[in-house]
């Protein structure tokens, strides 16, 4: 797979290739014991309408495309790692599954109708991102968003991309915060949160 630069999780499954099948069992192991799993896309469905065209953008083996499948959403899951992918074909049919570097995404290439209404990037996935292709990601996804959509992702602090960086890339690629959060259970943002969630928009072109 060609990849504009390095990518942390395909860095941590080459050191280890039995990464990718411990972390799908993983979750598997957690939803059969019953633990709350989706608490991200309970986030999303409430400001989604509905039938929303959602991207799940770092969908891992399917645990929030499936959820806002399952609530009447229209989801494409897009990972760069197949072992997640076809976790998440076989435990969750329905939603497009796709594998893809969002480094590099362009799913209407890909044969993949693109334009969504919200695109959702969670579990870390920002803090998996080489730095190099955090702001070309933040991009990407931009430009698959419909007028009016909006993007949401959420990540963890200490992970090597601080907020204030996060901040600033967000803003060079032309993305504003309409909200933000410590929490994905709605705890308001502040500046010695250990956690951010972020709803962004384009920003408004006032020339």
């Amino acid at each position: 797979m060609n990849r504009v630069a390095s990518n942390r999780w395909i860095d941590l499954t080459e050191q280890n290739p039995d990464h990718s099948t411990w972390y799908v069992e993983r979750f598997r192991s957690m939803a059969a014991a019953g633990d709350d799993l989706a608490g991200e896309a309970r986030f999303v469905d409430a400001m989604a309408a509905r039938g929303s065209r959602v991207l799940d953008a770092g969908c891992g083996p399917g645990r929030v495309g499936s959820q806002l499948a399952t609530a009447g959403h229209d989801v494409v899951g897009v990972d760069i790692d197949p072992v997640l992918i076809s976790a998440a074909e076989h435990d969750h049919p329905g939603p497009t599954w796709v594998v893809a570097d969002l480094a590099e995404l362009d799913l209407a290439a890909m044969g993949v109708a693109d334009g969504f209404d919200i695109i959702i990037c969670a579990g870390n996935v920002m803090t998996f991102l080489d730095p190099a292709t955090r702001k070309p990601v933040l991009d990407r996804l931009a430009r698959h968003l419909r007028p009016g959509g909006r993007i949401v992702t959420g990540f963890g602090a200490g992970r090597d991309y601080s907020f204030d960086e996060f901040f600033d890339d967000i803003e060079q690629v032309g993305l504003t915060p309409d909200l933000l959060l410590s929490t994905w259970d709605l705890r308001p943002f502040t500046r010695d949160a250990d956690f951010v969630v972020a709803v962004l928009s384009p920003t408004p072109d006032v020339s």
